[in-house]
């Protein structure tokens, strides 16, 4: 039955009653609903609005039919939505009685009070898995303090930096992906039930107890907003947004590290697909679906974005839309962050070949730059001077290794010691500032890493 059958003589044409249907897809909404109105009827008795022994009864039936529900003794269908699969299974259960649960409330607030139930759940999840995931490159990360890398800007070889640097600097992308979760919730994390269509009601309720009951340390100031309001809908799927970036950019790495020209990573079997007519093929799978699932969390911030854009106040049925997009950014982030966790843990780093890159790759220009400079030679002369001993290696086939000191001093002041300049252990040890890859910076960022993401 509809819960607003009294106005209309009509049936619902049935493809409008399809259309008009949210079920499919807010039926996850099952516990939230049925907390929140457990916690609305208990306000109810305590207030005198409905007797006690009527809020006992619909309480202990909503709690029959949640046990029923996760259980699987109950299946939602055969409803509008949510709130009128529960009311009707409650009504069914314990007649009359049952609509006297609705009182004061209207399902304007009850479904924003809903939302905002799921996404403070859903935000406490995806910190935590976060955390986790950040943790796990951390780990890594000091492991690997002297494991010797190229650096890269322009995807072109830059100056040598350990794996333990690369990899600190998505957990870090991490830390604040959990921040912006975290400020989410907090807007998330407010009391709108009590605002009833617009106006609020003129019952006499406690709207201060309910949301002592829900565990919410505020309530909406304005029952307009708080009905109208999908800000803090937008602010979970933008931060979802951008953790999906940082995954989608970390994602593009693993694939080309992966590849036989780089060779710089082993993906286990357990996250890798193969080709189906390519024998040989291993392919990164996990991480290309990462990079591809990334526009689909845009595509809903954008779709929220667009369906409020043009309602005005108050409730409008187009705001039945931000449901989808919330779910969709939820699940496609929450398994990201499992499925790259995983694979991060089970795959291998070829640290061998790494090395090779970086003395093959000129990432020691800088040094070698620096080397002059120290011997009194201005900065932009000693750029060119290396750039023309750049030129002359890639003419001869010679890295600035392996150059002899007689070639060196062709094209300046050089003597033994560049050798040991533009070493790669050097190059990385005398970067002392903070935010560099010398081990002891490192441990010490490795280490607040770590502090941070406990007290998160």
């Amino acid at each position: 039955m509809k819960l607003w059958y009294g106005r209309f003589r009509d049936e619902v044409n049935k493809a409008a009653d399809s259309f008009n249907s949210s079920l499919s897809f807010d039926k996850r909404l099952y516990r939230c609903d049925i907390t929140g109105s457990i916690a609305h009827c208990t306000m109810l008795g305590e207030c005198g609005i409905i007797p006690k022994d009527d809020a006992k009864k619909i309480t202990d039936a909503l709690k029959g039919i949640l046990s029923d529900i996760d259980e699987g003794k109950l299946e939602i269908e055969n409803a509008e939505d949510i709130h009128s699969f529960v009311e009707n299974e409650l009504v069914s259960r314990i007649g009359s009685v049952g609509k006297k649960l609705h009182t004061g409330r209207s399902r304007n607030d009850q479904v924003a009070l809903d939302i905002r139930m799921y996404l403070r759940d859903a935000s406490r999840d995806i910190i935590s898995l976060l955390r986790k995931f950040a943790l796990t490159l951390t780990e890594t990360a000091e492991k690997n303090l002297r494991t010797v890398m190229p650096a890269f800007t322009h995807l072109q070889k830059a100056q040598p930096t350990t794996l333990a640097h690369h990899l600190a600097a998505y957990a870090e992308m991490l830390c604040r992906d959990i921040s912006r979760f975290e400020e989410a919730e907090k807007r998330i994390n407010v009391m709108p039930l009590g605002s009833g269509a617009c106006t609020s009601t003129s019952y006499p309720i406690n709207r201060a107890r309910v949301a002592e009951l829900l565990d919410f340390p505020a309530i909406t100031a304005n029952s307009m907003d708080a009905v109208s309001d999908r800000d803090f809908a937008l602010d979970f799927i933008y931060a979802g947004s951008v953790a999906m970036m940082h995954l989608s950019r970390f994602s593009e790495e693993i694939i080309i590290w992966s590849s036989d020209d780089y060779k710089y990573i082993e993906l286990s079997d357990s996250y890798s697909t193969g080709s189906s007519i390519m024998p040989q093929k291993k392919n990164p799978d996990m991480n290309e679906l990462i990079r591809g699932k990334t526009g689909r969390v845009y595509g809903d911030l954008m779709a929220l974005l667009t369906v409020m854009k043009g309602i005005p106040l108050a409730y409008d049925k187009d705001m039945q839309e931000d449901k989808e997009s919330v779910f969709d950014a939820y699940d496609t982030l929450r398994a990201s962050l499992v499925v790259f966790d995983g694979l991060l843990g089970e795959a291998t780093f070829n640290t061998r070949r790494m090395r090779e890159c970086t003395d093959g790759g000129f990432t020691s220009a800088t040094e070698c730059a620096d080397y002059l400079v120290g011997k009194g030679v201005p900065f932009r002369d000693a750029h060119a001077i290396v750039g023309r001993l750049v030129v002359y290696c890639i003419e001869n086939g010679k890295t600035l290794q392996n150059l002899t000191i007689d070639e060196y001093r062709k094209f300046g002041d050089f003597d033994e010691g560049v050798y040991n300049a533009i070493g790669a252990e050097t190059a990385i040890s005398r970067r002392q500032a903070p935010g560099s890859p010398s081990p002891d910076r490192m441990s010490e960022e490795l280490a607040a890493l770590k502090a941070k993401l406990a007290k998160s």
